[in-house]
Parts: structure tokens; sequence; C-alpha cells
């Protein structure tokens, strides 16, 4: 069945529920390129939902379909929450889940070609200032030694737009108690994980100014909105984000997560389709952001991602990696090596827990 895009409500981030879309992402399924290229899945999530899961299960067989994934950093979606306890300190149950998932995996032999969430990305309200402290001391408690950052989604617009059932708000960034606490990330070694849209990369820019020393990782490659009232001002938007983009890669401690691509807030028809593309249809379509992103801030600061399972909603997991070796083959190898291992490696401090790959 094909889908109207005319008449989806942006307001959510999904056009099919989550079995359908897995279901619907196999029909089209094809080999692994380049199955030898060393792989860190440095952005995916778990999900356990009435409408399907997105567990260990899912996730083997996607990374076990001839890719060599070396490691994965698991990030925050706001699930597997503690019930009671400080309201503070309820997202670090998740980050106690996925540490359990990861033993689990070990158990299993899963890990043993990859490391499972070899990093965790939480969640702590920044706005909390500097009673944030106690919740980044419990994240760090409870993760067996994989929590590297925290993510604060602030992915706010006036239309709505990947919003329903949010509370963000405008101008989050630059909210004095979001910086207070903000600056604390710093005492522990964490990075933060940022998921915002191309309006608001100047507040981005001021934030990661004003903190020179805390590493800055841009989900999505900075969230530019391609539907709704976007979609008609389509060169506005795409100069808007690309001086937001310049802007950005001036600052050392920013880096760029590429990919994200599948949701459909960007504005790619894919996830309407009967059926789903195949890698070269992403290539070609993503090949314009992708290519623009690793010119402005370079191989070393970028950081290939599978975004799954929301990115599921375009394709199945062997399609996006294909996609991102056709898009790359001409960059050297160590440019490459740089993209799809090496940054995300060094970002998420995972040395000493990631087999050390070659260029060969």
């Amino acid at each position: 069945m094909e889908l109207d895009p005319d008449k989806y409500d942006y307001g959510s981030f999904e056009v099919r529920n989550l079995g359908e879309s897995r279901e619907w992402s196999l029909l089209v399924r094809e080999p692994v390129l380049e199955p030898d290229l060393p792989i860190i899945d440095c952005h995916h999530h778990f999900y356990v939902r009435e409408d399907g899961n997105y567990m260990l299960p899912e996730l083997s067989d996607d990374i076990g379909s001839g890719t060599n994934m070396r490691a994965t950093v698991y990030v925050e979606c706001g699930a597997h929450y503690w019930k009671d306890g400080p309201v503070s300190e309820r997202p670090v149950g998740e980050t106690e889940f996925v540490a359990q998932l990861a033993e689990d995996a070990v158990s299993a032999g899963i890990s043993n070609s990859c490391n499972v969430c070899a990093g965790i990305v939480g969640f702590a309200d920044l706005m909390l200032g500097d009673r944030v402290k106690p919740v980044l001391e419990r994240h760090l408690e409870k993760a067996n030694g994989r929590f590297r950052g925290i993510r604060n989604r602030v992915t706010w617009n006036p239309y709505g737009i990947g919003m329903k059932n949010r509370n963000f708000t405008e101008g989050m960034l630059l909210a004095p108690h979001f910086q207070e606490g903000f600056a604390r990330l710093k005492e522990f070694g964490l990075t933060y994980d940022n998921w915002q849209y191309h309006t608001q990369l100047g507040e981005l820019y001021a934030l990661a100014r004003k903190f020179p020393d805390v590493p800055i990782v841009v989900n999505h490659i900075g969230g530019v909105i391609g539907v709704g009232p976007y979609a008609e001002k389509r060169t506005e938007v795409i100069d808007q984000w690309q001086k937001g983009m310049r802007d950005l890669a001036t600052l050392d401690n920013v880096f760029m997560k590429v990919g994200g691509l599948g949701v459909v807030v960007f504005g790619y028809k894919f996830p309407f389709r009967p059926v789903p593309p195949t890698s070269a249809e992403l290539a070609r379509a993503w090949r314009p952001a992708v290519d623009f992103c690793i010119q402005t801030f370079g191989p070393d600061r970028c950081m290939l991602e599978s975004n799954f399972p929301a990115d599921q909603q375009s394709c199945n997991y062997t399609a996006i990696w294909n996609a991102f070796k056709i898009i790359t083959a001409d960059l050297s190898a160590s440019e490459r090596l740089d993209l799809f291992h090496n940054t995300a490696n060094r970002i998420y401090r995972l040395a000493s827990s990631v087999p050390a790959a070659s260029a060969a």
C-alpha cells in the first residue's frame, strides 16, 4: 500500500508502527557491500513497545547480516526509566537496563565479534543545573563502565514538527539553568549529544563556544527539516543549515553524526513507498547532505550512524550501510576508516574494548 505524504501528521517520526516498518523494510534485500570494512554503529536504540520490539534479537540479526560491526553505541530514547524514586534520577533506569543487555549480549555470544553497547549515552535533565550532579553519578554507577555521555534533545519548532508528546521549549540551550547543568559534564569527562533542528544551530554554536572543553556530538546532520512549511522554502532552509554547519565546524569541540536521514522530518519520501529503496537509491538522495557534512567537518570529525530502528522507516540495516559505502567510495582508505570506525572509537572512548581496525 502506498501512503500519502500530504495526509501525514508530521508531529510524529513514524509512518508505520514498529512491527510494520520492520516487515516493510525487509521487502528489499541485498548483499552486504565491502563486508570487511570495520564499522562502529555510533547511534542506535532499543524499543519495547506494544506495536513491536527492537531488542537484542533484532539488533543481532541486523549486525549479523554480514557487516563487520566492531561495536555499537546506545543512545537514549526515553525508555526503560525507573517507575519510582526521585523523578530526576528515573532516567538512570534506561542506563541500567542497557548495561544489563550488554552483559546479556556477552553471555549469549552476540558480542563475540561486536561489542554491543560498548558505549551508552543516557539522559539527564540539564535544566536541573548543579543538581544534575547526583544524576550523572548514578548513571556512571549503573553503567558497568560503559557510560560515555548524555543527550538532551531540544528539537523545538513553532509548527510542532516531530514534537508529538514532547515538551521541548524554545531556547533551551541558552537557558542559564541548562548551561549550569552542562558545565558539570566536563567534571565527569562526559560528551554531550545534541538533537536539534537546523533552526537551532546558532544556539548550539553559542553553547559550544562557551564550553570549548566539552565534546559536543551533533546528531543526524544537524536536523534539516524538510516537511511542512519548510518544504516550501527548501533553498532558504539549506542556506540556513549550511551556514549553521560551517559556523559549528570552526569549533574544535564539535563533531557530526552523519545519518538519521531515514526519519520522515528530513523530507525524503522513501517511508511512503509501497516497497523500500535500494542502497543505490538512498545514496543518490542522501549524497548531497552527506558530502557536505564530510567536506565541512572532515572525516576525522564525522561518524556514520544507523539511527536504528528509527531509520527503519526508510530501509533496512544493510541498505543504510551499503548506501554510506557507495557515497564514500571515492575517499581514501584512512578517511573511510575515520568515518566508519575511528571517529566514534575516539570520541566515545571505546578503544579499550574494541579490536584495532586496519585500513587494509
